[in-house]
């Protein structure tokens, strides 16, 4: 480009002004790119701790509530009451407490696919930047 004390023709002012737009198209959409790969990174987390708030609510339905159930049970018994009522009062302990922890898990996992945290902030703003850098040129 020329420098400050020359007056360059209308050809070379457009020449640098295309050639300083494309510039910016190919940096914003680098950064859009990056900024996309992040918001992806950030929802997969949350699809792993859906995942794992799944496996545990079904891990618990099965031998380790049935262990819970048994254990606490013999507990009760062993305090004096009687084996049928130990045992239903078990299982809706054991079943309350494991429900709790799966909705926890699930909620953590939702609460990364709000709409808010798969936004493209930093591009947005960049791109209005660089519009209004456009416009203040031309």
């Amino acid at each position: 480009m020329a420098s400050p004390s020359e007056n360059p023709s209308l050809p070379e002012l457009v020449s640098g002004l295309v050639g300083d737009i494309t510039g910016l198209f190919r940096k914003e959409i680098n950064l859009a790119k990056t900024e996309a790969s992040e918001k992806m990174s950030h929802a997969l987390t949350g699809v792993e701790a859906f995942a794992a708030g799944l496996v545990f609510a079904v891990a618990a339905v099965g031998v380790l509530l049935a262990a819970l159930v048994n254990g606490l049970t013999a507990f009760l018994v062993a305090r004096g009451m009687s084996e049928a009522s130990a045992d239903a009062l078990s299982s809706v302990v054991v079943g309350v407490v494991v429900a709790f922890i799966a909705w926890g898990l699930i909620s953590r996992g939702l609460a990364a696919f709000r709409g808010n945290n798969l936004k493209l902030d930093r591009t947005s703003a960049s791109l209005k930047r660089d519009a209004q850098i456009i416009k203040d040129r031309t």
